[in-house]
């Protein structure tokens, strides 16, 4: 009997996880809301680049083309090979377009037995002759609701669009004291160039955040003003930011966690084994851990020595912009953003303001910066760069308030998924794509890789408790290096580790390497797990 798998979400993480459905024999259903595939890269800022290297950022099976030379490709060559990879495997055939998902009701079984259960769905299988999805999708032309019902449902939401993550504000200090215009990145984003480029110009812009698409913004509008009308960059945390992958011609993964070795060979790429023994690992062993705690003062040599560079690379100190955590941290939680070119040339001739605001409210004519006496911020526009509510949209997914009780854990945990992918307590369902690592393509393709193996039957989960045990180590991981960022779940610093814990659920060999020294020292990307 065919099984029918529904897969939210037509962006990166929705093709892939379409494409390896598809090559175990399942007939997958992709939902997607929007007219075109490919999330964030189908209408992004103007100038907005990959701030990942490409070598990181590629599918396994399908390589990028000649054509694109750049290390870091713009978005339109990045939204090109998404449609070319679609194109090539034949995956737009499957996909619904502007059919948007209002809710997903699992049907067959009730609270008190799902309660009751100590294998995942009750069996330990993905799959069950009586209890099945229903996917509720509304057509957005014609506003008219179908209702499927499906064996799987694979949630590909993507965290960085759809649900805008807009600040709370005190009674009267909101957008709605305000007399110019506020909006949210993505309205920006939505624009096509010239209506973007008009809406900013000849204005005072003033931009909320410090993230990749804040600063991107910053820039367009202190290109397209000047002086004359600076844009305010107001932030609340000061974050490393990093001009390029290859301080020094060598590559900045290395530079931070490789070894001397890796240094000198000037292999150019993402962290080695070798850089991971450094970092205490979830589920490690006491000869790891041990290794970890003696080799911990490299760690912080390391790190010290890359914040040494964007020191004297760039002018924190003049602007106030030194963060107070280390790289270490920064890089640990995925809070790296690629700082424009010339951004600093930008501050330093005062087409950019930049304004620390651990809060903020607005009055009629701009921003107050909370407990700074100083005049308002004179603005005729603001704009949100304050990221997205991906913790909401995945939530709002389910009819089921006991569904959405248990998706999000406790408040000062991250996601409780197993492997980053399933819920222990929710059956028949995987999520892709919430937690973050440095090359979320290359993440999402291992992960996908993994459910399809799950779902053919090619080893089972453990039992529920065990999984929920596990899911608490990875947690303990990033409270122990988070700095603060409790509720956030990134890999960024252990890819390879947590890639050696899907290949050795799947019975693959984790080592990718040929030779002792290869394994440890040459570094690790997605062309390392084209086969088996």
């Amino acid at each position: 009997m065919e099984r029918k798998v529904a897969i939210i979400g037509a962006r990166i993480s929705g093709l892939i996880a379409c494409k390896y459905s598809l090559s175990k024999g399942f007939h997958p259903i992709v939902f997607e809301a929007q007219s075109s595939i490919g999330g964030v890269w189908s209408k992004t800022i103007e100038s907005t680049k990959l701030q990942t290297p490409k070598e990181l950022y590629q599918f396994s099976d399908f390589p990028w083309p000649s054509s694109v030379t750049d290390d870091f490709p713009n978005q339109h060559q990045v939204f090109d090979y998404i449609q070319a990879y679609a194109h090539h495997f034949d995956l737009l055939e499957y996909i619904k377009f502007n059919n948007k998902v209002v809710g997903i009701e699992y049907h067959g079984a009730s609270e008190a037995e799902l309660q009751s259960w100590s294998l995942w769905g009750g069996t330990g299988e993905p799959f069950s002759s009586t209890r099945k999805w229903k996917v509720h999708v509304q057509d957005t032309e014609t506003l008219s609701t179908e209702i499927y019902e499906v064996d799987f449902v694979i949630l590909c939401l993507g965290k960085f669009s759809g649900m805008p993550n807009i600040p709370d504000f005190p009674t009267n200090k909101g957008p709605e004291a305000f007399h110019g215009k506020v909006i949210h990145s993505m309205e920006y984003a939505a624009m096509d160039y010239e209506t973007a480029a008009q809406f900013i110009k000849g204005k005072k812009v003033t931009v909320v955040g410090f993230q990749k698409s804040a600063l991107d913004i910053a820039m367009e509008c202190a290109t397209a003003n000047g002086v004359e009308n600076p844009c305010t960059v107001l932030y609340r945390t000061e974050y490393w930011t990093v001009t390029d992958y290859f301080p020094w011609g060598i590559s900045l993964a290395k530079l931070y966690l490789n070894t001397c070795v890796a240094l000198l060979s000037r292999l150019h790429s993402t962290l080695n084994r070798f850089s991971e023994l450094l970092i205490h690992k979830p589920g490690e062993g006491f000869l790891l851990s041990l290794l970890a705690t003696m080799l911990s003062p490299v760690r912080w040599c390391l790190s010290k020595l890359v914040e040494s560079h964007f020191r004297r690379r760039l002018p924190l100190a003049k602007f106030g912009m030194e963060p107070k955590e280390s790289f270490f941290e920064h890089l640990n939680f995925c809070l790296i953003p690629t700082i424009p070119e010339k951004f600093y040339d930008k501050v330093e001739e005062g087409s950019i303001r930049l304004k620390k605001a651990p809060s903020f409210s607005f009055c009629k004519d701009g921003v107050v910066i909370d407990g700074n006496e100083a005049a308002p911020i004179e603005t005729d526009l603001v704009i949100l760069a304050t990221g997205f509510r991906g913790d909401k949209k995945l939530k709002g997914i389910f009819v089921s308030q006991t569904f959405q009780d248990c998706i999000f854990g406790t408040p000062k945990a991250a996601v409780p998924l197993y492997r980053e992918c399933i819920h222990p307590r929710i059956p028949q369902l995987a999520v892709i794509g919430l937690s973050e690592s440095v090359a979320n393509l290359y993440t999402s393709e291992m992960r996908c890789r993994w459910l399809a193996e799950l779902l053919d039957g090619k080893f089972n989960l453990p039992r529920i408790m065990e999984m929920e045990k596990d899911a608490e180590k990875w947690d303990a991981f990033w409270k122990q290096y988070s700095g603060g960022y409790s509720r956030k779940s990134c890999i960024a610093a252990i890819h390879i580790w947590y890639n050696d814990q899907l290949c050795k659920d799947m019975g693959w060999n984790p080592k990718r390497k040929k030779g002792f020294f290869a394994e440890l020292f040459e570094p690790y990307g997605p062309m390392d797990y084209v086969a088996p």
